[in-house]
């Protein structure tokens, strides 16, 4: 307020001044001049200076009035600051006081319960310094007794020595003797009745565990059949399967190695062969077939060879489908193809890929009875046959060849002896070995599972194909007609027409020497000529 009175004086002051010096400069310039003309500018000079000094006065009223108005607004601030401040510093006083209130009645009563406490442990020390006194009085007792006891005792040992004949020493010697004798008579002992309750004991738990874990299991018989059925849209489709003086159903034949039956089965066609994977490539060719509606002999190879391609993206999947089912992970690509190639091999009539899936959770729910490791007995009941997807590429029996498939995939060690003990007398070095070695025999013999006769004609079946194509220049043959036919397909720019008359003699005679078989065996061999040139 003060400095808005200031300003307003010294603007009303430099007012008057301007004036004053303007009208001197005025009269002092045109002094000569007319006086009446020199009045006038005095005059008007003097109503400015006025003027100016009166607008001064006004503007320096207004800023003190302004001033004093903000001062009083400032002043009530700072009164309300100074209130709130006080009431909030007031109650952390009061809180601070009843903090240290709190805090002096806690140290009151620590106080008085240590006073409480050196008074009872004043009390406590008394008893233990008269106790001290008593304990060493007693102390000077019992040496006082145990020296007459000691003397006492070797008063007598003296005197059985005497009577015995022996020393201390002899005597102590002859009865830890005596005493270890009897003590290892009485462990053999103890030994073999817990071996023999131990023994029973297992049987019984065994019996328990197998019991529990078949009752578990209840799977479909899965013996495979030698022939599939395919439905058809309506009966007029079987004319066109055999195409006209049977050509379609010959190409069909050749291609994928197994025998079409076309009869009165109301739309139905029989697929017979003793190859579940050669049955299932047919079946898909000729349902493609089908559907497509277009069926020739060139369309029935392009079809076959499509679905070829395609079976092997199909074995992965089946073989993926397996892993997941029995909870087994982190298998090689190579092997999940493999798992999957089982379900298309079949021993002694029961499906290998179903028989390993039954042995994994048989393994795995014997190793959960028994605290094993589940996942790693699961893993070896799975591959445990691996090899038999590769009997019918490869020569070496079926441990042999899992051996070298689960070595080359980087199994561990304790898998590949699961896959070898009990076929290649090898001994089994883990428990889930063990179990593996007890649910395949439990997998296999359980009644229904497997079937002898059909083991035996199958191999009878793959021994016709072997020794056909174990001659040179024969590219694929396929045993038909329930082995009463071998159709052997060779390649033209090897095998001549001459030479095709004499192999057909070469086979039958091998086969006559080497095999047993009811009836007769025809041998055809196929010689086909193709010669292909792209127009450009």
């Amino acid at each position: 307020m003060i400095e808005a009175i200031g300003i307003g004086l010294a603007l009303a002051v430099i007012g008057f001044l301007a004036g004053y010096l303007l009208q001197k400069w005025l009269v002092d310039k045109r002094f000569g001049g007319a006086s009446a003309h020199a009045s006038r500018i005095v005059s008007d000079a003097e109503r400015d200076a006025e003027r100016i000094v009166s607008g001064a006065e006004r503007d320096a009223e207004a800023r003190v009035r302004t001033a004093t108005l903000e001062a009083k607004e400032q002043t009530l601030r700072a009164r309300s600051e100074f209130e709130t401040e006080a009431r909030q510093r007031e109650r952390e006083i009061q809180q601070i006081e009843q903090r240290i209130l709190a805090k002096e009645e806690q140290l009151a009563r620590k106080l008085e319960d240590l006073e409480r406490r050196l008074r009872e442990f004043t009390t406590k020390d008394r008893d233990l310094v008269t106790r001290e006194r008593e304990l060493g009085t007693r102390e000077k007792k019992l040496d006082e007794a145990e020296q007459r006891v000691a003397t006492a005792l070797e008063e007598q040992r003296r005197k059985l020595e005497a009577i015995a004949g022996l020393t201390a020493e002899e005597a102590r010697r002859q009865l830890l003797a005596q005493m270890e004798e009897e003590a290892r008579h009485e462990a053999a002992l103890l030994g073999m009745r817990i071996e023999e309750e131990a023994r029973e004991i297992a049987h019984v738990k065994a019996r328990e565990v197998l019991a529990t874990t078949i009752q578990r299991l209840a799977p479909d018989y899965t013996v495979e059949t030698a022939v599939s059925v395919l439905d058809l849209p309506s009966d007029d489709m079987k004319g066109r399967i055999i195409g006209r003086e049977g050509r379609n159903i010959r190409a069909l034949e050749l291609h994928t190695g197994v025998d079409l039956i076309v009869d009165d089965t109301p739309e139905a066609v029989l697929i017979s062969a003793y190859d579940p994977y050669r049955r299932e490539i047919a079946r898909r060719a000729l349902s493609i077939l089908i559907a497509d509606g277009r069926i020739h002999p060139a369309r029935i190879e392009e079809v076959v060879e499509k679905v070829k391609r395609e079976m092997e993206q199909h074995l992965r999947e089946e073989g993926e489908k397996a892993c997941f089912e029995v909870g087994v992970l982190g298998l090689h690509s190579e092997l999940v193809k493999l798992v999957g190639r089982m379900k298309y091999r079949t021993s002694y009539g029961q499906n290998c890929l179903q028989h390993s899936k039954e042995v994994a959770w048989l393994c795995g729910m014997m190793a959960a009875e028994i605290g094993a490791d589940v996942k790693l007995a699961k893993r070896m009941g799975l591959l445990h046959d691996i090899g038999k997807a590769l009997t019918h590429e490869q020569e070496g029996s079926h441990p042999e060849l899992s051996y070298q498939v689960l070595t080359k995939y980087g199994e561990s060690k304790q898998v590949i002896n699961a896959a070898l003990c009990g076929h290649e007398n090898v001994e089994p070095e883990t428990i889930e070995a063990v179990l593996v070695e007890a649910a395949d025999g439990i997998s296999a013999a359980r009644p229904g599972a497997r079937r002898d006769v059909l083991e035996s004609y199958i191999k009878r079946l793959a021994k016709l194909e072997e020794i056909a194509l174990s001659y040179k220049g024969v590219e694929m043959c396929y045993a038909i007609q329930a082995g009463r036919e071998l159709r052997v397909l060779t390649k033209a720019d090897i095998i001549t027409d001459l030479d095709a008359h004499q192999l057909a003699k070469d086979i039958s005679k091998r086969i006559e020497a080497e095999m047993q078989y009811p009836g007769h065996i025809k041998v055809v061999v196929i010689r086909e000529t193709r010669a292909v040139e792209v127009a450009k």
